[in-house]
Formats: structure tokens, sequence, C-alpha cells
């Protein structure tokens, strides 16, 4: 899971809208307390594989999940990725 990548969120209620609407579409993700190093207004995240990227961001923008971001951890750093893009 180190090399997973972690969504944060503004509030609780949409970190658990997109854990329902991940897990109905049958993406394995990890509900997780968001890293120290992340800023967000929730303390929950989700942890998801990276090969999951472009699904997850279909569901997300389709359904206007609100998110921080989509961070991947690189080293000791988290760098969040460009959602456009899905790069770092």
């Amino acid at each position: 899971m180190d090399s997973w990548f972690i969504m944060s969120f503004d509030s609780t209620q949409q970190a658990l809208r997109a854990e329902m609407l991940l897990e109905y579409a049958e993406i394995e993700i990890d509900l997780c307390p968001t890293p120290k190093e992340i800023t967000a207004g929730c303390a929950l995240s989700i942890q998801f594989p990276p090969e999951c990227l472009e699904r997850v961001k279909e569901i997300i923008s389709r359904e206007a999940v609100e998110i921080r971001g989509i961070f991947i951890r690189v080293n000791a750093e988290y760098n969040m990725i460009d959602l456009e893009e899905g790069t770092p």
C-alpha cells in the first residue's frame, strides 16, 4: 500500500460518500487517517491502487464529490497529482 494514491477531503461527509461510491464500483480502497503531512479539513482519507486512478477520477467527477486532492507518497513527502494529467 506504500505506492497507493491517497485522496483527502474537506469534510467527513464527502469522505464517506466517496467510500460508498468507490466500494459500489468494486474499486479496492482503504479508509485511513489523513497523514499529518497532508493539510485537510477531514481526518479521513481513502487509499487506492495506482491502476484505479482513472476510474476513481471518473467517479469523483461524475458524482461531484468534493475532494481536497489526490496525493502520492514520494520518499518522505506527499505530492499532489495533477487531476488533468494524473502525474505529480
